[in-house]
């Protein structure tokens, strides 16, 4: 019996790999077709476009601005990241709160954020609150996508709580356990392991957004990549290279999601 719960285990993670894999590879073939079809009408320069990803010189690796520009990216995505997890679990408590001033702040919070455009949102913080702040437009950029996404965290997290059973709460206040042990050892990892799915989504939406931040001077992908095509004026090359890399960034968030997420629910 443990072979064949081991067997089974191992098909659900090559179940979960190939399928994303199998998407990625359709895409890339749709794209390979589309620059191929397009090859008749049009001369692609990808010659021209490698040397602003890097080069080497004097054998050392020195990247170039579009790398540089993924590092920045990367740099944001975490640091929203981070945020959006701290500042959706304080909305998430806050709903939960037997306090009605904090359930109305929360709602007012979640109401705003989730109500309003994030590129309003972005101006917003930049405009006004940074000058007040002292900050710059990197920390502006992770302030407003932190608290943006953290409002939808925060209700995937209500959901995933909401979604464990009542009887687990009694049973765990039956044994003795105080409301906060109940609740940090019974029911959130439970709650954590239903939410996966809608919190990995979310993630893949955050990657996305931060093409946004281009708008207040944040000099991520996006906004190198539109600032070397105004040099190069290789548009079509230089934008179907950033939007594979994003594929390839919100792949990398996808794949091992549904990793976990099989290896949860097995």
């Amino acid at each position: 019996m443990p072979d064949a719960c081991v067997l089974f285990a191992r098909r659900q993670r090559i179940r979960a790999l190939w399928r994303p894999a199998l998407l990625l590879a359709l895409m890339l073939a749709l794209v390979w077709w589309f620059v191929d079809a397009a090859s008749e009408q049009y001369r692609w320069q990808w010659y021209r476009v490698w040397r602003y990803v890097g080069s080497w010189e004097e054998g050392s690796f020195r990247p170039g601005a579009l790398l540089e520009a993924l590092g920045v990216t990367f740099r944001l995505t975490l640091a929203s990241l981070a945020l959006s997890l701290v500042w959706g679990g304080v909305l998430a408590v806050m709903r939960f709160s037997s306090s009605p001033v904090a359930r109305l702040l929360a709602s007012m919070s979640l109401g705003l954020l989730r109500n309003t455009p994030l590129l309003m949102q972005l101006f917003m913080v930049y405009f006004v609150a940074a000058p007040v702040l002292g900050v710059g437009p990197f920390t502006a950029a992770v302030l407003s996508l932190g608290l943006f996404e953290g409002a939808y965290i925060a209700e995937i997290f209500r959901a995933g709580v909401m979604s464990v059973p009542r009887g687990q709460w009694e049973a765990a206040l039956s044994l003795g356990m105080p409301l906060g042990m109940a609740a940090r050892l019974v029911v959130v990892p439970q709650a954590l392991r239903q939410s996966l799915p809608a919190l990995a989504g979310q993630m893949v939406s955050l990657i996305k957004d931060t093409s946004l931040v281009s708008a207040i001077a944040v000099a991520d992908l996006t906004m190198r990549t539109r600032v070397v095509i105004t040099d190069t004026f290789l548009s079509f090359e230089l934008w179907l290279l950033a939007a594979a890399v994003y594929l390839v960034l919100t792949s990398l968030v996808s794949v091992p999601a549904r990793l976990l997420e099989r290896k949860e629910r097995s």
